[in-house]
């Protein structure tokens, strides 16, 4: 007979950090659940293999330049080669890259930096959709000043790393709740009727096959800014990233071993100064996906290629991008250079062609720590070194070669 778990048991499980299981609700019945992306150390392939079998009549998408001498009007799927192999080592290579300009922002507070991204475009069309909302509920125009609506998004900012039980806990009475600065800022029941109403979209439009449909055109406007703002830096970095929420959505992902594993995870291209040039949000399967990118680099990869399709006019530079082995692949390496970029990732050990001449992994790693190996594919110039550090690790370029070793 099942016996139940005694108060102490349950307190110890409640606040256990090992959680192996958990059960998260499913979303809408018309809402298609999500799949995550593999692990990164797993054998589980998101990139299609190295030399695809190209049969269907390959679809075209339009795709912006990248370099004044080069013009990539369209994309074609890519049609099934063989990669050969030499032995030897890829030489440097200097490409003349301008420094950022950032002389326009150098006398701006950080209060006038970050209206530069929220500014009275965004907050007049959070004020409009807020009282299309109120409307939309047969409930009186709560009429929001641009003042007001500041004023609110600031105390959810504060809500963020000043966090207390409820937000209507920072206008207590008692001190070790009370947060003078947002109780003097705007009255509790004021902050409710704006929380109540807040809204990004239209309501009577809704697209269904967007999960993210109801945030979207606030998204799309905040990665406008981005855009606008970005001050091209040579290096720049692809990767995923986890924003922690623990509510009701069928974005919501659980990722096993991340420093976050309850949230929405997003794509993000980024500078080493840690910028965020784009960004999308990972929903699964989607209509928005972009299929085409798919076939050829990957489910993971794709928005990357989709977010440097962005990069126009004076964005368009020579960059050396790098990312790690959920992303890399030689076609996306393929691709890239022939868009006049540079790339470099850590690679999975089955993206690699079989015909590559290399040590597999479980051979070099009897031998000892930093020996290695190279070779360069004849036709795009890509370099792909394995050597023996803690693990055997893959490495993939267009730009660097073995040398220097330390």
């Amino acid at each position: 007979m099942w016996r139940g778990f005694s108060l102490q048991e349950a307190l110890d499980m409640a606040y256990s950090e090992d959680i192996d299981a958990i059960y998260v609700e499913p979303p809408d019945a018309n809402v298609l659940t999500d799949e995550d992306s593999a692990d990164e150390d797993s054998g589980e392939p998101e990139e299609p293999d190295p030399t695809p079998n190209s049969t269907a009549e390959p679809k075209q998408l339009d795709i912006p330049s990248t370099s004044a001498s080069a013009s990539v009007p369209l994309y074609t799927p890519r049609s099934k080669r063989n990669f050969s192999w030499i032995r030897g080592d890829l030489q440097a290579q200097t490409r003349d890259f301008p420094e950022p300009n950032y002389k326009q922002y150098m006398d701006l507070s950080p209060v006038q930096l970050f209206e530069l991204f929220l500014d009275d475009e965004i907050i007049t069309f959070l004020i409009e959709e807020t009282s299309r909302y109120a409307l939309f509920k047969n409930s009186p125009d709560p009429k929001v000043s641009k003042n007001e609506m500041k004023c609110f998004l600031a105390i959810l900012i504060v809500s963020g790393y000043v966090v207390l039980p409820g937000k209507k806990s920072y206008w207590e009475s008692q001190g070790d709740v009370n947060n003078a600065m947002v109780s003097g800022a705007m009255r509790r029941d004021r902050f409710v009727q704006i929380m109540r109403f807040l809204h990004c979209a239209d309501n009577s439009k809704p697209n269904l096959d967007d999960k993210a449909w109801k945030l979207r055109p606030f998204i799309e406007k905040l990665k406008a800014k981005y855009l606008q703002h970005y001050q091209p830096e040579k290096h720049m970095s692809y990767d995923e990233s986890m924003i922690k929420y623990y509510g009701r959505h069928p974005c919501k992902q659980f990722i096993r071993g991340k420093p976050i594993r309850f949230g929405y995870k997003m794509w993000a291209l980024n500078t080493t100064s840690g910028y965020l040039v784009n960004c999308e949000l990972y929903q699964g399967k989607n209509s928005l996906r972009h299929e085409v990118y798919e076939k050829d680099f990957g489910k993971a990869a794709a928005p990357f290629v989709s977010m440097l399709d962005k990069l126009k006019g004076e964005k368009e530079r020579p960059y050396e991008l790098y990312f790690d082995n959920l992303f890399t692949g030689l076609n996306l390496l393929e691709h890239l250079k022939e868009r006049g970029y540079q790339g470099t990732g850590t690679v999975r050990e089955n993206r690699i062609p079989k015909n590559c001449p290399m040590s597999d992994k479980k051979s070099l790693a009897k031998k000892e720590r930093g020996t290695y190996e190279g070779t360069i594919e004849k036709e795009s110039g890509i370099m792909v070194v394995r050597w023996v550090d803690n693990n055997v690790v893959s490495v993939a370029s267009t730009c660097h070669g073995i040398l220097p070793v330390s």
